[in-house]
């Protein structure tokens, strides 16, 4: 019997929820993310939640996580606090337009809508396919893979909103936009969010999104989305994980890049107790460019899983991808990353590398990066390496009067930068590297900024 015949307790759960709650999740979304929950909801009725008999999901167990108690909202739950009094922005030197997600709910300040005089437009998702169906209507939901991968399905059936941000055509947005989604709740909280980023042709634009607990219940995240790059368009896209270990974290980000775009990603899972984030890029307009960057730092029991998959679809495109972990204690961890050159993709040029360190006998990490070609004129390479500390290096290192710890610190410190180095906003990447410089040291064992001592 094959997995999408399965029909488990869970999933009967999840479908009953959905039944039982339609006119209620319907009544607090808006028409154009309704039309899609019957579609999406058969699709995950079909296929469930994941198991690792689903090879993409071979390292990470992913049913477990849907057993427990969870509270479901399906209107913004009204909480007595002020978010200024009780988190702060990690940089707080960092000059950003500022979106604020509660629960998987957009948590306004002012409207739910920003407009900025040069037509830059972000806020609620649910609001703008209200005020803005046109520049949502025909993208949401068009790149989500409902059909093949239950977890999205179920986001599309459930959600009800998240954060939209557009950047109209040849606007360059200096300042970048940063998301910050906040976990508080007294009870377990089971969130499912959508995002939706366009840049028009031309345009350019950062955004950073930054994942908080603030409570120290279970949190169960499943979140999807979706970017569009236009032609001639920029867009670099930073993702810091800054979780307790009692939370969990599913992410499935799906960009889409015309003729000579590029598109700069940048993963950082600083904390977490399970996180499993897939990332697919298609490369379908010639001269496109992605370069796709990630950074794992796991101790104790935790788990991070990277899923990527990058499409080159037509000719003459790039794509570049590094991901480095370090992983401590008894932490498990996961790459599983994927190029695909298509038939017609002559001169790609792809380039894949994830790096691991084990800094005990008890860390686990399982890599497979792969290349899948059908196009016979391009140029691509691999690998993947597991290993521990150089201790050639260490030996360098001591002889000139540097302490074991010490040493072994600036090699991880060294390891790590290779990936944040990447971060073109100065403050932030100078901020990324002091978070990282701590975690590796030890004393940033909670989410940073977290009143809770719950880790």
């Amino acid at each position: 019997m094959s997995d999408k015949t399965i029909a488990t307790p869970i999933r009967e759960e999840l479908v009953s929820l959905y039944q039982n709650n339609l006119k209620l999740i319907t009544e607090g979304s808006a028409d154009i993310l309704n039309r899609h929950r019957e579609q999406a909801m058969q699709h995950f009725r079909e296929l469930g939640i994941p198991s690792q008999k689903n090879e993409k999901y071979k390292y990470s167990r992913i049913e477990p996580l849907f057993a427990h108690e969870y509270q479901k909202h399906f209107a913004p739950k009204r909480i007595a606090f002020n978010v200024d009094d009780i988190f702060r922005c990690d940089i707080p030197e960092l000059d950003t337009h500022l979106a604020l997600v509660l629960n998987g709910f957009y948590l306004p300040k002012g409207e739910k809508l920003t407009t900025l005089p040069n037509g830059v437009i972000f806020g609620s998702l649910a609001e703008a396919a209200i005020k803005f169906p046109n520049l949502v209507n025909g993208r949401y939901n068009s790149l989500a893979e409902n059909n093949t991968d239950g977890l999205v399905a179920l986001n599309t059936a459930f959600a009800q909103d998240g954060v939209f941000i557009y950047i109209p055509r040849n606007v360059v947005e200096s300042k970048p936009i940063q998301i910050i989604n906040l976990l508080m709740s007294d009870m377990n909280q089971l969130v499912q969010y959508r995002n939706l980023i366009v840049v028009e042709e031309g345009a350019q634009a950062n955004v950073l999104i930054c994942d908080h607990t603030l409570s120290p219940q279970r949190f169960l995240s499943n979140v999807v989305t979706e970017i569009f790059v236009g032609s001639n368009a920029q867009l670099e896209f930073v993702k810091m994980q800054n979780e307790h270990n009692d939370a969990a974290q599913l992410t499935h980000t799906y960009a889409h890049q015309q003729a000579d775009s590029r598109l700069v990603t940048n993963v950082l899972s600083l904390h977490g107790g399970f996180i499993r984030n897939n990332l697919a890029v298609t490369l379908a307009g010639e001269g496109a460019d992605a370069q796709l960057y990630g950074l794992y730092l796991t101790d104790r029991t935790q788990h991070t899983d990277n899923f990527t998959f990058i499409d080159h679809a037509v000719p003459n495109c790039t794509s570049n991808e590094l991901y480095k972990g370090i992983l401590d204690d008894q932490a498990t961890g996961a790459f599983n990353g994927k190029i695909m050159v298509r038939r017609d993709a002559q001169k790609t040029q792809a380039y894949q590398s994830n790096n691991n360190l084990l800094l005990t006998a008890d860390a686990r990490m399982n890599t497979k990066p792969q290349l899948e070609i059908y196009a016979d004129d391009v140029k691509c390479s691999h690998g993947a390496t597991v290993g521990q500390l150089d201790n050639e290096a260490l030996f360098y290192m001591r002889a000139r009067g540097i302490g074991e710890r010490e040493a072994k610190l600036l090699l991880m410190f060294g390891f790590a930068h290779e990936v944040v180095k990447r971060i073109s906003i100065d403050t932030l990447r100078e901020r990324i590297d002091d978070m990282v410089n701590k975690r590796l040291r030890g004393e940033l064992s909670r989410c940073h900024n977290c009143p809770m001592h719950c880790c």
